[in-house]
């Protein structure tokens, strides 16, 4: 009976994400993973990458219950050799000059490209549990395929920029010839440039709204709110940070040369070739270091971007507060350690960006967390497990 007072509105429960990993522990787990890969000639990754992900998984709690990784390792390995088998006949094939043979296994990995992109994020999420729930991906192949349209693109751009270069190049031509071919052809590749990155952005905006909008957990959808240009705003402003790093790596570099250099001595001895030694090995650091805070600022930003735009249905929300700032130094401090560790404080390097990541995000639950834990396994029975099986071999992890 409505006696005028407003109905109560279910409860919103917040449930902060955690990673309860550290990296001594997962340390254990990478050398081994490590040093079984080199004995293996390679052929022990896929069981690697299982061990990995089985960590990680594990290690992640969700309102205090921790996800599952339950692929199965026959599917890891056969598709590994699967790729094994394919880049050897590619790579057979272009040392013994069949020109004709590669160029038509360049266009089927090309045309295969969204399908092995498909098959590996419906292995992913199928082989992820949460309570005993399984995640699901059902896109359908015409949707791949249909969000991959920016790939193609790509593709005929560099197709075009080829075809431009073979009418104005050739082996015969004198040096005033290249030099007036030089101008077309560097139009031809920038063009080619800027259409790939534009479809870079697009390419990947299509594939995560896929993802999200065509995950299920337990029968509920997954909600997407990004728009493209959001998208294009992390990209510019990722180049705006790369181009910054460039400039002070760039007056970095002069201020250390510039002041070395008045402490050579006239004669080339061992101080000089110690100095070289010793500036050789800072231009690599810097290499590294030079792409490195445009690389963590766009990961971070896109991190920030989907958490706070995503759901299940109208059940479950997230909510992010990474530090971009934070992420960005962190990353700094993790590839400097692994540079000066010989690449041995990796494992600490991965664990503590991803813990940063991972500690960020809260879900908020309407109606408590019970009640949808419930909701998502009867639904998931009703809807079986002919759904994900029903189309691609799963072969990708």
């Amino acid at each position: 009976m409505d006696n005028g007072m407003p109905r109560a509105r279910p409860g919103i429960d917040a449930y902060p994400l955690e990673f309860s990993g550290g990296g001594g522990e997962f340390f254990r787990v990478w050398i081994v993973n490590v040093l079984l890969t080199v004995v293996t000639f390679g052929f022990y990754t896929p069981f690697a990458r299982r061990r990995t992900a089985q960590y990680f998984w594990g290690h992640t709690m969700v309102a205090d219950s921790p996800l599952e990784f339950t692929a199965q390792q026959k599917k890891m390995v056969v598709g590994f050799l699967l790729l094994v088998v394919l880049y050897l006949a590619f790579k057979v094939a272009a040392e013994t000059g069949q020109d004709t043979t590669v160029s038509l296994m360049m266009l089927a990995g090309a045309g295969f490209a969204p399908y092995f992109w498909g098959s590996a994020m419906r292995f992913r999420l199928n082989a992820t549990r949460w309570r005993g729930v399984r995640l699901q991906f059902t896109a359908t192949w015409p949707e791949v395929y249909f969000a991959s349209w920016p790939l193609f693109i790509a593709a005929l751009a560099w197709a075009g920029a080829a075809v431009a270069i073979d009418a104005r190049v050739s082996p015969s031509m004198t040096p005033a010839q290249a030099k007036a071919a030089a101008g077309p052809v560097l139009i031809a590749v920038g063009f080619a440039l800027l259409v790939t990155v534009v479809c870079l952005m697009r390419l990947e905006f299509n594939y995560k709204s896929l993802l999200v909008g065509k995950a299920r957990i337990g029968g509920q959808p997954g909600r997407w709110k990004p728009v493209f240009g959001d998208f294009v705003k992390i990209w510019l402003a990722t180049v705006g940070v790369f181009v910054g790093s460039v400039v002070l790596v760039a007056v970095l570099l002069v201020a250390v040369t510039g002041g070395l250099g008045s402490l050579l001595p006239r004669k080339a001895g061992l101080a000089a070739i110690l100095i070289g030694i010793a500036l050789f090995i800072a231009f690599v650091f810097l290499l590294f270091l030079v792409s490195g805070p445009a690389r963590a600022y766009r990961e971070a930003r896109l991190h920030r971007l989907v958490w706070n735009n995503i759901g299940v249905s109208h059940v479950a929300r997230f909510k992010c507060d990474l530090r971009v700032g934070g992420y960005v130094m962190l990353r700094v401090k993790n590839i400097l350690l692994t540079l000066l560790t010989l690449g041995f404080y990796r494992p600490f390097a991965l664990v503590s960006e991803y813990r940063m990541k991972v500690d960020s995000v809260t879900l908020h639950v309407k109606g408590g967390l019970d009640q949808l834990a419930g909701q998502l396994a009867r639904e998931e029975q009703g809807l079986g497990d002919a759904i994900a099986d029903a189309a691609g071999l799963d072969l990708v992890g």
